[in-house]
């Protein structure tokens, strides 16, 4: 069992908590870190937490193993730093960074002190999603052409304020929150991204803001790939793959269908699964000497420098290299 530290309370950061306290065999939290720690006690009591306002609090008590940043964005480096300094494994939400260079200073330090970097990509874990990587994997669909990928929801009609409305916090509209996980399941598909060309257009601004981001990607392998994310609309979720043998489209978390050359679409639905509590479950045992986390630090990288390069692109109106090693490619 992983004793852990949770740091930010926040709508997410309770959502962490939530998924597996109580639940799970290999993760608990023991500690809580919140700046408003006054209006989280019933929270923290509720669910056994030692509840303070420091992160190096957390970092210095000897129960916790691992911790698990829920915090703005342009604080992850530098707490995922202090956290491997201090021997701890360390769990980010997404983005890990905002631009690779930043992204790449988190790698190292985890490197260097030999403890596990995770990243909060429970998209991964739908089991939609984890039934197209496998036949993407196994080569069912051949050679892969192209990838679509879209994903909306409500949130922005329902979490205002903060860092989600800040733009240096959350460039690109829908890009930092949904448009991202689009991204990543971009490279787990059809692997690093070479060059993005980005648009954002915003209808209405924040609060309750309403922007559509849509991204054509060419892959370093030769694959293409069309994104959008919307913010706000019903929650959806696809991802379509097309590749020499046939196609397969993951539609929300559990219905997948396969058309392979020469025969009908065949679509199926798969068993509910919490794809939170499994990727932090997958995090947990990667930490107790496991099986390795389900997302490599080099596809971290390359998320980042994707995402990197599609806020270039809305800035700059026009199709932007990837980054690599920091530099553009």
């Amino acid at each position: 069992m992983i004793d852990a530290a949770i740091i930010g309370l926040g709508r997410w950061g309770q959502a962490i908590v939530q998924a597996v306290q109580g639940k799970s065999t290999q993760l608990r939290f023991v500690r809580g870190v919140c700046k408003e720690a006054d209006g989280m006690r019933g929270f923290a009591a509720r669910h056994g937490l030692e509840l303070s306002e420091e992160l190096d609090d957390a970092l210095a008590d000897p129960r916790v193993t691992a911790v698990m940043l829920a915090t703005p964005h342009s604080l992850h480096v530098d707490q995922i730093i202090a956290a491997a300094a201090a021997g701890k494994a360390v769990w980010s939400e997404k983005p890990l960074a905002l631009t690779r260079a930043q992204a790449e200073r988190a790698v190292e330090a985890c490197g260097r002190a030999s403890v596990m970097l995770g990243l909060g990509n429970n998209k991964r874990c739908f089991p939609s999603m984890l039934a197209l990587k496998q036949l993407v994997a196994n080569g069912t669909l051949g050679e892969v052409l192209h990838v679509e990928g879209h994903f909306c929801n409500e949130h922005s009609t329902r979490v205002t304020g903060g860092r989600r409305e800040d733009p240096d916090e959350s460039p690109g509209g829908g890009m930092t929150g949904a448009g991202l996980h689009v991204l990543d399941a971009f490279v787990n598909l059809a692997g690093p991204v070479a060059r993005v060309d980005a648009r954002l257009f915003a209808r209405k601004p924040a609060p309750d803001p309403r922007d559509v981001a849509a991204v054509l990607v060419e892959f370093d392998r030769g694959a293409t790939g069309l994104m959008a994310t919307v913010r706000a609309g019903p929650a959806f979720w696809r991802v379509h793959v097309f590749g020499t043998n046939g196609w397969a489209e993951a539609r929300d978390e559990t219905t997948l269908t396969v058309a392979l050359m020469g025969a009908e679409p065949q679509t199926r639905s798969l068993p509910a699964a919490d794809s939170l509590a499994g990727l932090l479950d997958a995090f947990a045992a990667a930490v107790d000497g496991g099986k390795p986390f389900p997302v490599s630090t080099a596809e971290m990288l390359d998320v980042v420098g994707a995402f990197e390069a599609v806020i270039g692109s809305i800035a700059a109106g026009v199709p932007v290299k990837v980054a690599r090693n920091g530099r553009a490619g």
